[in-house]
């Protein structure tokens, strides 16, 4: 084991790597939470039955996609890097595809299948360096930091911090109810774990609010602590139910956009953890990442993996950096970040005191992580400023990440051309012109 993982070459040993997956999964585990409560639409009242998902079965399939998605990483990249179902994909698939689209969960899983699949065929051909290189990385910083608005945005929703308001669209809400009460006193708390670099800051933040409101009897006290596992029946397998019984849903325009943004978001949130994970941990050999192929390889089987057993895109998650900062080294902590996960499915009776207003400290916190993107942005170049805030922008304000992207992508284009830096747009730029053209025209333009 140990020579199959190089740890004398890197330095470490089994009591480092064992301290570094317990870390990184603490660190994640707040999204067996998070997932099923996003993924159910739990937060939206008065939606027929048939869009919500089994909140029971997504739990278990984000633990499995989690366990199975870092035991890839692990065995097949030996990189300590840590999947789960995404954060912000998570959100686009419940929000976006699914309340805003009217798009059924089973096709949106269909989506993420087949972005899944694409995903494969890249990491094992050249095209994955082709549209790495093609995407100017100002508009991948740009992403990362919509994404991470948006997210925001929703935690403050969820919170009830942030309302709705027939005069100004929103505004602040009523900050006298104890459920926006329990989320203001969790976000005080997270915020002072983070600041303290108290290793699992999130999952600790939510596990002590949701304490504190049982106490003041905010959210229900628990059935138990360990139970049976819940049924995955409901989400297992749906992704394939489109395919067998609709096959013309998978035939437009904008099931074409629902899949590109799964697997952009996705291809290019995972090159930037990866790059992220390994600089920490000394791992980089001058500017390149060893193995890349096999960690991009992993993380799209377990995109594809997840979707057959019904949760959102999994992907690489940056919490990894926290496991690196305890000492993990190599993809013996990323084995048992995966092992834990499986551990974590007789827990499921805890999650009835994880509400929304527990969780969304969580979010809030998240997005102002990927928020710190936007420092990379060159904003004194108009030209460049222009794309990138359009896309940051119409994240949160669209509700929709898949808009911030084409807004962005489009005017990316139009900027360079008349700044005179038309040979610096890739070709491949022009057809996602092209195609986030064609999305406004056939699918928001309806």
């Amino acid at each position: 084991m140990k020579n199959f993982f190089n740890f004398d070459e890197l330095g470490t040993n089994y009591r480092r790597e064992i301290i570094g997956g317990l870390t990184t999964f603490l660190s994640m585990a707040y999204i067996l939470v998070v997932n099923p409560l996003t993924l159910s639409l739990e937060s939206v009242p008065d939606l027929p039955a048939d869009m919500r998902m089994d909140a029971g079965a997504v739990f278990v399939a984000t633990a499995l996609a989690a366990a199975v998605g870092s035991l890839f990483m692990g065995l097949i990249a030996k990189y300590p890097i840590g999947l789960a179902p995404g954060m912000g994909l998570n959100a686009f698939f419940a929000y976006t595809v699914i309340l805003t689209y009217g798009i059924p969960w089973q096709t949106a899983l269909t989506g993420v299948l087949f972005s899944g699949i694409i995903f494969i065929i890249l990491s094992l051909t050249g095209l994955r360096e082709m549209i790495i290189n093609a995407i100017p990385s100002q508009l991948k910083f740009a992403v990362g930091a919509g994404i991470g608005l948006f997210i925001a945005f929703l935690g403050f929703q969820n919170a009830g911090i942030i309302a709705n308001n027939d005069a100004t669209l929103t505004g602040i809400g009523d900050l006298s109810q104890p459920t926006t009460l329990l989320a203001i006193f969790g976000l005080i708390l997270t915020v002072g774990l983070m600041v303290l670099n108290v290793k699992g800051a999130i999952f600790f933040g939510m596990l002590i609010t949701a304490v504190v409101g049982m106490i003041f009897k905010v959210v229900p006290l628990p059935d138990g602590v360990v139970g049976s596992i819940p049924d995955v029946s409901p989400t297992f397998g749906a992704a394939f139910q489109p395919l067998m019984n609709d096959p013309a849903s998978l035939m437009t325009i904008q099931f074409l956009v629902v899949v590109l943004t799964f697997l952009f978001v996705d291809f290019f949130d995972t090159a930037g953890t990866l790059i992220a994970v390994a600089q920490k941990a000394g791992l980089m050999k001058g500017d390149k990442l060893p193995r890349a192929g096999k960690a991009l390889l992993a993380d799209s089987l377990a995109t594809v993996t997840g979707a057959i057993f019904g949760t959102s895109t999994t992907t690489s998650y940056v919490e990894s950096t926290a496991g690196v900062a305890a000492g993990a080294r190599t993809g013996f902590a990323a084995v048992v970040t995966g092992v834990l996960f499986l551990v974590s499915l007789l827990f499921y009776p805890l999650l009835s005191v994880i509400t929304s207003a527990v969780t969304a400290p969580a979010l809030i916190i998240v997005g102002v992580l990927m928020v710190s993107a936007l420092g990379h942005i060159e904003w004194n170049r108009f030209e460049i400023a222009v794309p990138a805030f359009l896309t940051v922008i119409m994240m949160p304000l669209g509700y929709s990440i898949a808009t911030g992207i084409a807004v962005g992508f489009i005017f990316y284009p139009i900027t360079m051309i008349l700044a005179g830096r038309r040979k610096e747009i890739h070709p491949i730029m022009y057809g996602l012109f092209l195609i986030f053209v064609a999305y406004f025209v056939f699918v928001q333009g309806r």
